[in-house]
């Protein structure tokens, strides 16, 4: 697995004011990546001009580490968190007051495989009182299975990494088009963070533009943008700086990429100027 890259060249695009990343991680001592704590997060927000972020809690054992860094942030972080149908409402409320906004489920293979279907239901339940959205990181294969699912959530739903699907598969591939179906409902949100990840030609990454400009024509309002930093388990090794790059292709028209950085995120996670 490839280590993330810790001092990332200064990007030759400047984001707009506000600019959210809404997909990045945090780690405790003696974690995958130790050094990659609250304090080195802001000073990596702070090089590239992101003013707001979403952390994203990795695994149950963060729930601690990822709270203080919201706490430090003083309001410009929000955060989304593992939890299961054992939380209470009080529970719930607590994390809200901390900065959190959703819960995420992983699908994925080598974080522990599919979730138990009906403990995402009463999960979904639980956190509607507090308008709370749902994450989802998953593959195509089961995005597929799970359509069903997907199209009966009420909630807001958020599909991690554009899918995760594979770019040489193309845009007509199977689960691409069950993700726009589901781009295009009023509830349907869609990452458009992970080039690196769907990319099979590797960096600059171009071969994930197609994947990208398809969300954006399907959801122009209801598609986000993250760095996944520090980009764990992850086959290359991308310096921030390419990806912050790619943003003027991802979206050419400054009025769609305010929209991509700043409205739709500031929408989504209830960020207020």
């Amino acid at each position: 697995m490839a280590e993330p890259v810790l001092n990332p060249r200064k990007s030759a695009f400047a984001l707009p004011p506000g600019a959210c990343d809404v997909h990045c991680h945090v780690y405790g001592k003696g974690t995958q990546f130790p050094a990659l704590d609250a304090e080195r997060l802001s000073a990596h927000h702070r090089h590239f001009g992101f003013e707001r972020a979403v952390i994203v809690q990795v695994r149950p054992d963060a729930r601690a580490v990822t709270t203080e860094a919201l706490a430090a942030s003083k309001g410009r972080y929000r955060g989304v968190a593992l939890v299961d149908d054992t939380a209470t409402e009080k529970d719930i409320e607590a994390l809200h007051a901390a900065g959190f906004r959703g819960v995420r489920f992983t699908f994925v293979a080598h974080l522990g495989g599919a979730p138990d279907l009906i403990v995402v239901r009463r999960v979904l339940d639980r956190i509607r009182p507090f308008g709370w959205h749902v994450t989802f990181l998953i593959d195509p294969a089961d995005l597929l299975i799970n359509l069903e699912l997907l199209r009966a959530i009420r909630s807001p739903f958020v599909i991690d990494h554009m899918g995760r699907v594979r770019a040489e598969d193309g845009v007509a591939q199977p689960g691409f088009q069950a993700l726009l179906e589901l781009a295009r409902r009023d509830n349907g949100w869609v990452k458009l963070s992970g080039p690196d990840r769907i990319s099979t030609s590797g960096p600059p990454f171009h071969d994930a533009l197609p994947f990208a400009h398809a969300l954006i024509a399907a959801a122009p309002d209801r598609v986000v943008w993250g760095t996944d930093w520090p980009h764990p388990n992850n086959r290359w090794k991308p310096d921030d700086a390419d990806l912050v790059e790619l943003l003027p292709l991802i979206a050419p028209d400054p009025a769609q990429r305010q929209k991509l950085l700043v409205d739709n995120p500031a929408r989504l996670y209830g960020f207020t100027s």
